[in-house]
Parts: C-alpha cells; sequence; structure tokens
C-alpha cells in the first residue's frame, strides 16, 4: 500500500514537472511536430472552431504548400485506435478535436508515397498553466532547466 502510494506520488509530481516544459511556438503561434528526421520539415498545429490546424513549415518556418504530402490521424489507446478524418483545406491539413480536456493524438506524416511515415504525438491539454495562462498543450513557460 505504501509503496502503491509513493509510486502514485512520483508520478504525480513528474507529471506536474513536464507539464510545463514550454513547447516550440510556430509563427502562427500554434504548437511546433517534428515532421522529419533532420528538421527540415515541421508542423504547426492551431486550434480554431474545433478543428486542430496542420501547416506545414520548412527548416526556416516558412509555409510549404501542401502537394502530394499526407497526415493520418489516430486517437485512442493501442488496444482501440481509431483513426480520425483528415481533410485539407486552406493548405491545412485539418482534424478534428475530440470530446475532452487531456488527451493525445497521433499523427503520422508521409512526404510522398514512397517516404516512409514520421510519427509525432500531439498532447492536448485544455487546461491553464499558471505560469503563463495559455492552455497547457501551448505552455510558453521555460523548461525547468532555463527558468531564473
Amino acid at each position: 500500500m505504501k509503496s502503491k502510494l509513493i509510486t502514485t506520488l512520483i508520478s504525480l509530481l513528474a507529471a506536474a514537472a513536464f507539464a510545463h516544459n514550454g513547447v516550440e511556438r510556430g509563427p502562427n503561434g500554434g504548437r511546433i511536430l517534428e515532421f522529419s528526421n533532420n528538421e527540415t520539415m515541421h508542423g504547426e498545429v492551431t486550434a480554431k472552431d474545433g478543428e486542430f490546424r496542420v501547416a506545414l513549415l520548412d527548416k526556416d518556418m516558412k509555409p510549404v504548400s501542401i502537394k502530394g504530402q499526407t497526415l493520418s490521424a489516430i486517437k485512442g489507446d493501442r488496444d482501440n485506435p481509431e483513426k480520425l478524418k483528415v481533410e485539407v483545406k486552406e493548405n491545412h491539413f485539418v482534424v478534428p478535436m475530440l470530446k475532452g480536456d487531456s488527451y493525445v493524438v497521433i499523427l503520422q506524416y508521409k512526404e510522398n508515397d514512397e517516404s516512409k511515415k514520421i510519427t509525432a504525438r500531439l498532447p492536448y491539454n485544455s487546461n491553464l498553466c499558471d505560469g503563463c495562462d495559455e492552455q497547457e498543450w501551448l505552455c510558453k513557460c521555460p523548461p525547468p532547466d532555463k527558468k531564473k
């Protein structure tokens, strides 16, 4: 019983510490996800009207047109994954937001039909950060080792 309590407490403290890591933000204020193995392609995720919008950005964080690239999205756990509908609108991939305050969406990006999938995880948490008043998934707080 005591070891379960200690394990739970350590897990909660670790989650709290990692919640305020600060995320890399893109030119439109969205969260940057890596869509390449060499940082030459990024996805900037923003939220609007109940949808995640994923814009493609090059290594210089400049917009890239969607021409032949694909994005798939999956929700749920490994035992019960559910594929989400992904559309292209106004040069963005559009993925529906889910119900709930906290969940993870797995995004799989392909540059073209012959390329390998690059997997990125989008940890969504709508709760407000105490440090920057942004939603946790867009937290601006510096990582713990960068705080003064």
